[in-house]
């Protein structure tokens, strides 16, 4: 069994498209569970209406707490052994689960990565390759330096919970965080397959060309690994 956790606000203009892509790779045994933090659109009726049809779906009142706490309500409730990552707007290709399942037919892999098409609103095709575009790769060092790990194309087991939780409060970003304890508590695949349209648009809650100061970025970068190391240490 397999848990897809997908973390929503006001994502009516793309959650439909993105919801029968997934539901097209899973299994009958297999689910969906999305925590939406008060929508004001029309996702929550969106939503409910696919779920009207198919009882693979689990929706969520979310926190009100941001991103990082919207996607931790909805992995803390995932019943798979194997947990993926989803945002609202993407959509997935048809062989994106079988070809991620296919890496943790290796009990070391702790944590999958694919590379995404990244495109427009439209669909249109802006980068080839993320993974082209990020120059991504494994690596503990090399992945506080530049995060190569995006929430949207990884999966993870859900023995790594035990280390992950819970996602400190104030890191930038959970994914580079469930990819780094990947790192410490074993393999991390990187596969070169694109499985995914990465879309981007206006509403993003990230961007591809955003950078933070220099300050920042050192600030940030220092306060993750803080956490990491109390997180080592037990501490917190």
């Amino acid at each position: 069994m397999i848990s897809v956790c997908m973390a929503t606000y006001n994502g009516e203009r793309f959650i439909e498209e993105q919801l029968y892509s997934i539901l097209r790779n899973l299994s009958t045994k297999d689910e969906i569970i999305i925590s939406d933090d008060a929508s004001s659109d029309g996702t929550r009726t969106l939503i409910e209406h696919i779920m009207k049809k198919d009882s693979r779906i689990r929706l969520l009142t979310g926190p009100k707490k941001g991103i990082i706490a919207n996607f931790e309500n909805a992995i803390v409730q995932a019943k798979g052994e194997i947990i993926f990552l989803s945002d609202q707007d993407d959509v997935w290709c048809d062989n994106k689960v079988s070809k991620v399942l296919d890496c943790f037919a290796d009990e070391r892999t702790k944590v999958v990565v694919h590379d995404a098409y990244v495109v427009n609103e439209y669909m249109e095709v802006l980068l080839p390759s993320y993974f082209g575009f990020r120059k991504s790769g494994s690596g503990f060092i090399k992945n506080i330096i530049r995060n190569s790990f995006v929430g949207c194309c990884m999966a993870f087991r859900k023995d790594l919970l035990s280390v992950v939780f819970p996602i400190p409060k104030n890191i930038e970003m959970h994914d580079q965080w469930i990819g780094i304890c990947g790192e410490m508590n074993g393999q991390v695949v990187f596969l070169k397959d694109r499985l995914l349209y990465y879309r981007r648009h206006g509403d993003n809650s990230s961007s591809l060309a955003k950078h933070h100061t220099v300050y920042k970025m050192i600030r940030n970068r220092c306060m993750f690994c803080l956490r990491l190391t109390l997180r080592m240490c037990k501490i917190v």
